[in-house]
């Protein structure tokens, strides 16, 4: 069997919306690392580039086996999460997806967790090596929906699963066997939500590595950028052969980028929208982490008022209408319940009622569903909403023992008196 081993390349872009990136990346000739920071204003960035400095230690010769060592550096990773959560309250609901690949010499270790995506290009057919651990990935997986509608889902951004600094969210852990040629892929959603497999595909058949990396990127902007989008790239070759001078590791350093960069690499592409604008929708508030009222939800009931208070001259009853048609996933007296209208306050206005109030309640649910649902989760349909419900995370209680209450003897005489009406009735028979 031929020894192996890869070069490598790791490149990010904040993207054209965002003024800062919560992506970290990592790439050596031991370690392949991405690391996708969530939460916004609450410290994805922070949660992201403490997540691969815990990670990176793994880069060193191991006397232990790697899937172990990469497991334990993850739980790692978590306890540091919960400590800062723990030190600095305002930055609950920080977290962060990783992908994390560590060579042995002879295999790859591999630990997912979220929807950060690896990909395996052999033989020019790229297959997808990670499952998205996202609620529609959950409904491809069930036959509910098919991948291209999975694409276009309005929840197709909500993880189920990532790291948060909690004791419920393990990775999955698993080996891989490359082989001459082959080039692996460790990309941002970023990426994925901008391009399709196909396009991906094609980018990574690229002359070399480092092109593939610039072309992936530029193709994620070129298709609106709206997130940071990172990649690191992997290619395996036979061991002992000559680095190629005209890639970037052919220096032998790892290569560190994004939010745990201690200095950013040079951009490849220009931002065209500030996301400092407060008013505008991020998609990435939603995505991770529930949320309290934000000024966008504010903003959103005072054009609802304006709108309405527009229409009533004209067609006020179509403007109700619509509104009828809206669904969302919000708690009721406890429960995990449908509702029917629009989430928003307004005055002597009521847009919304109980559809269905199911029998799941709030208590039965893990802190983070608990919190989402309480924040409210809207939906395209009636059937969409129950789609959502039926992802839940509902924990079954363990039934307290209950004591069987021991009967009381029948006094003597309650019983003489019993047998004395018995008797009188039957002398009257």
């Amino acid at each position: 069997m031929t020894a192996l081993s890869y070069r490598y390349v790791a490149l990010t872009d904040t993207g054209l919306r965002r003024s800062t990136n919560q992506d970290s990346g990592y790439a050596s000739d031991r370690l392949l690392v991405i690391a996708d920071g969530m939460g916004g204003a609450a410290a994805g960035d922070l949660a992201s580039s403490e997540t691969l400095h815990i990670v990176r230690q793994l880069d060193r010769d191991l006397d232990v086996d790697a899937l172990d060592a990469l497991e334990r550096a993850v739980h790692r990773a978590n306890d540091r999460l919960a400590e800062l959560i723990r030190k600095d309250p305002s930055v609950e609901g920080m977290g962060t997806t990783l992908e994390a690949m560590l060579w042995d010499g002879e295999k790859l270790a591999v630990a997912h967790l979220g929807d950060s995506r690896a990909y395996r290009l052999r033989g020019g057919t790229l297959t997808q090596i990670s499952a998205d651990h996202t609620f529609v990935q959950s409904l491809v997986d069930e036959g509910k929906i098919s991948p291209a509608e999975a694409r276009v889902h309005p929840h197709r951004s909500l993880l189920l699963r990532a790291l948060l600094g909690r004791d419920d969210n393990d990775a999955d852990l698993t080996w891989l066997q490359p082989m001459l040629g082959d080039r692996y892929l460790l990309c941002s959603d970023g990426l994925t939500d901008m391009v399709t497999d196909d396009v991906i595909r094609v980018a990574l058949q690229s002359e070399t590595i480092d092109m593939a990396a610039t072309e992936l990127v530029r193709l994620a902007l070129e298709n609106g950028g709206v997130d940071n989008v990172t990649v690191v790239i992997a290619e395996f070759v036979e061991k002992g052969t000559d680095p190629d001078e005209h890639l970037s590791s052919s220096d032998g350093q790892p290569q560190l980028v994004g939010a745990a960069a201690s200095q950013a690499r040079p951009r490849t592409g220009e931002a065209t929208t500030d996301r400092d604008d407060p008013g505008e929708f991020d998609p990435e508030e939603l995505r991770y982490a529930p949320r309290p009222p934000s000024g966008r939800r504010r903003l959103r009931g005072l054009a609802i008022v304006l709108v309405i208070a527009a229409l009533v001259v004209v067609a006020g009853s179509l403007a109700y209408s619509w509104t009828q048609k809206q669904y969302f996933v919000a708690a009721s007296e406890g429960r995990v319940t449908v509702f029917r209208g629009v989430q928003a306050n307004i005055p002597l206005l009521d847009l919304d009622h109980v559809e269905e109030r199911t029998s799941i309640t709030l208590a039965s649910l893990s802190d983070f569903q608990r919190k989402q649902v309480e924040a409210g989760i809207e939906a395209s349909s009636k059937d969409d909403a129950l789609r959502t419900i039926a992802a839940l995370d509902v924990r079954t209680p363990t039934p307290e023992p209950t004591e069987t209450p021991t009967p009381k003897p029948t006094s003597k005489r309650t019983t003489k008196s019993t047998a004395s009406t018995a008797s009188k009735t039957a002398w009257l028979r």
